[in-house]
Parts: structure tokens; C-alpha cells; sequence
């Protein structure tokens, strides 16, 4: 990904904001065969205060991914959509696409079992919750048999990028009136933009606080 320095993202805390609200990623390695790619929920590692992930392959994708033996490249894709020159008044103009998203690289460290056993048992717990009927990990009819098999199909990895791409493209370079206006009909075209609105208000309101 391109860098702009007018849409760099670097703060840290936003970039960790960035992983947990979308964890569901793209993995991207260079085989001998080519680029391959798999898409898997991560987790920041709950251990540490950087950028840090946890998550897990199956083991048939390790096979393809070679985890630990080479470059790893983890794509978040948060918010994003198209952009019309409508919404910039009467000026030349042409579309354009914001959005918000992270490149992470490095070279992942395999999980022991017991590692990639908690790491699974976080993942169940933060998408399934905490009501009454959420199906834990190792809640009945699973036992901790089944659940050793199904560690044993998985490979958990642990990634401390060595490099971070992070880019906040909404609008930066529009005046405030405009940034309104675009945000504004974001909202109009209906509840799935709604992400995208919120990164825009978010991004406009840090643009204008002292």
C-alpha cells in the first residue's frame, strides 16, 4: 500500500482500534508457486500493548502459508466506500474511494499448543459473548478431548510486525464544509454506511479539537 503522509495513520491506539474492530483479515504469503492468500479472524495478543496479533490457521492452510518460514503479510481492511464528486459542489472533480487500512509484515512465531488452545478459547469467547446460551469453547457437548483434537488440526501464531502501513483516507484534504457535506450523504444512503460515517465524524471532530 502507498503511503500518503496526508493520510498516514500511526498512532499506535489507533491502529490497535483499527485490528479489534475488524479482525476478520487477509493473509498474504510469497510461495514458489506465488502469492497465496487466506482470510482468518486475529486478536491483538492481550499480552502486550503494541501491535502484536494472535490468531490461527488449519493446518492445511499452514501447508500453502508456510507460517514461521517466511514474510507474513496481514491486511485490515476497515470502513470503506466510494465517494462522488457531487458532494464537492460545482468544481472539477472526479470520484474517489476513502477508507481505512492497516499492512502488517513480519515473520509469525508458532504457538505452542497450550498458547494456541487459549488463544482459541479467546476467540470463541469475545464473538460468541457473554449471555447465558454462548457456547464457550469447552462448554458441553464439548469436551476437553474434542477440543485437543480440534487444536491439533491448527496451527496458532503469534506476529510482532517489523513493518506497519497504515493509512486513514477520509477526506483529509477537503475543507470542513465539504468533509459535512460528504458525511452527510454517506448517512443518507442508508444504515450500511454507517461505518463509514462514523470513521469520517471521528476523523472530522479530531481535525477540529484543540
Amino acid at each position: 500500500m502507498r503511503q500518503n503522509p496526508s493520510f498516514a495513520m500511526t498512532d499506535v491506539g489507533e491502529i490497535r482500534r483499527l485490528i479489534h474492530l475488524n479482525p476478520w483479515v487477509t493473509l498474504v504469503s510469497q510461495t514458489d508457486d506465488g502469492l497465496v492468500a487466506s482470510h482468518y479472524a486475529v486478536m491483538l495478543d492481550d499480552t502486550r500493548d503494541d501491535l502484536t496479533i494472535v490468531g490461527h490457521v488449519g493446518k492445511p492452510d499452514d501447508a500453502i502459508l508456510g507460517l514461521g518460514e517466511r514474510e507474513l503479510l496481514v491486511v485490515v481492511q476497515g470502513p470503506h466506500g466510494y465517494i462522488t464528486p457531487r458532494w464537492y459542489g460545482d468544481v472539477p472533480a472526479v470520484p474517489t474511494w476513502n477508507f481505512v487500512s492497516a499492512h502488517l509484515s513480519g515473520i509469525p512465531e508458532l504457538l505452542s499448543p497450550d498458547e494456541n488452545l487459549r488463544v482459541l478459547e479467546r476467540l470463541v469467547d469475545r464473538f460468541e459473548g457473554d449471555g447465558d446460551d454462548a457456547r464457550g469453547l469447552y462448554r458441553l457437548p464439548n469436551d476437553e478431548a474434542f477440543v485437543e483434537r480440534l487444536e491439533r488440526g491448527t496451527v496458532g501464531f503469534r506476529l510482532a510486525p517489523t513493518r506497519v502501513t497504515a493509512k486513514r483516507k477520509l477526506s483529509q484534504n477537503k475543507t470542513a464544509e465539504v468533509v459535512e457535506t460528504i458525511i452527510a450523504g454517506l448517512a443518507d444512503e442508508g444504515p450500511e454506511r454507517a461505518p463509514l460515517v462514523a470513521e469520517m465524524r471521528r476523523a472530522a471532530d479530531a481535525r477540529v479539537r484543540p
